[in-house]
């Protein structure tokens, strides 16, 4: 019985070490503070966006890591569209320029639902 009891406490204490921190959910914060650097490209509608903007553009898509993400940065996208004058195609076409895919609807009428 007390082997029982002591791999029960090893079992325990195995669980809560190796215990996966939780992922902290995105929000627009996130989203804004990764978009910072790209305001100029994204109002002046082209060119070519900074490394810094890059940079951010890339963090950002590290970031999202479920469907709810994806859905929070659709939405935030969106809201700055609408608000801050942001050119729907150059933000589209903005994470093709810095060779990454974030997969995320762009634009003031985009179906953040999926």
């Amino acid at each position: 019985m007390k082997t029982i009891v002591v791999a029960l406490v090893l079992v325990v204490v195995m669980m809560v070490l190796f215990e996966a921190e939780p992922v902290e959910a995105i929000s627009c914060d996130t989203v804004q503070g990764s978009m910072s650097p790209c305001m100029a490209y994204l109002t002046g509608g082209g060119g070519q966006p900074s490394q810094s903007c890059c940079d951010g553009v890339h963090s950002l898509a590290g970031s999202i890591q479920s469907k709810e993400d994806k859905q929070t940065v659709c939405l935030c996208i969106k809201s700055a569209v609408t608000n801050y004058g942001i050119h729907t195609d150059a933000a589209a076409n903005l994470a093709g320029k810095c060779g990454v895919s974030i997969n995320v609807p762009i634009g003031a009428n985009a179906d953040c639902s999926q």
